[in-house]
């Protein structure tokens, strides 16, 4: 196959969405069927302007968080890249794939996260890393982080706490943590020059969305 080339079945691809979709609907929140659809179309905008195997790029985005639910029922004591990465390796084989491409496409799925001991090697690991990192920041981003801290009971903002003294999963567990803590890092982290572009407009966005709120939080305006 041809670098770029979009090689992939319409039947292969529906099997991938179907499945996809299964095991995320189980998580749900800010990490349900839409968070891998979104991360499974930039990815896809990405590896084509990037010349990238598009046959790889979409398995490993729609399948990158099949392993979520275990995490969270753990309290993250649960690592959802790796899990996910072993989960995937049957559904891909079970869908035809070579062994070859089975272990580039489980290498992109146990790159992908944020705080992984596994490095991106691959253009589509990078891209698939890229593509997740931005779902998460931005207006998305924003949205994502008050959709998980309601999830969990988090109040609305405590930008008066130091991020130091609260814990995960937890009441001070806020969308502003989240900012502080991982969102505002993301930017910093990205791996290709087209994440870079794109995330630098989606921190400038967030940077003002959170001194707005805290402003009206605190009736400062």
């Amino acid at each position: 196959m041809k670098t770029g080339e979009p090689a992939i079945a319409p039947e292969l691809l529906a099997s991938l969405h179907t499945i996809s979709a299964r095991y995320c609907l189980e998580e749900g929140g800010s990490h349900g069927p839409d968070h891998s659809e979104r991360v499974f179309h930039m990815a896809m905008n990405i590896g084509r302007r990037m010349e990238a195997r598009l046959d790889l790029i979409a398995p490993a985005a729609l399948l990158h968080d099949i392993g979520r639910k275990q995490e969270s029922s753990t309290q993250g004591k649960v690592c959802h890249a790796e899990l996910g990465a072993d989960m995937a390796e049957p559904l891909l084989q079970d869908l035809g794939y070579s062994q070859a491409d089975r272990a580039a496409i489980c290498h992109c799925i146990r790159a992908h996260r944020f705080r992984s001991n596994t490095s991106p090697e691959t253009t589509e690991a990078k891209i698939l890393f890229d593509a997740d990192k931005l779902d998460s920041i931005g207006a998305i981003g924003i949205g994502r982080a008050f959709l998980f801290a309601g999830q969990i009971g988090a109040r609305l903002h405590n930008a008066e706490i130091d991020p130091a003294n609260t814990d995960s999963y937890s009441t001070e567990d806020t969308a502003y943590r989240e900012f502080q803590v991982k969102m505002s890092k993301v930017r910093d982290q990205m791996l290709t020059p087209l994440g870079q572009g794109l995330a630098l407009r989606r921190h400038e966005f967030m940077e003002t969305f959170f001194v707005e709120l805290h402003r009206e939080i605190y009736g400062s305006e």
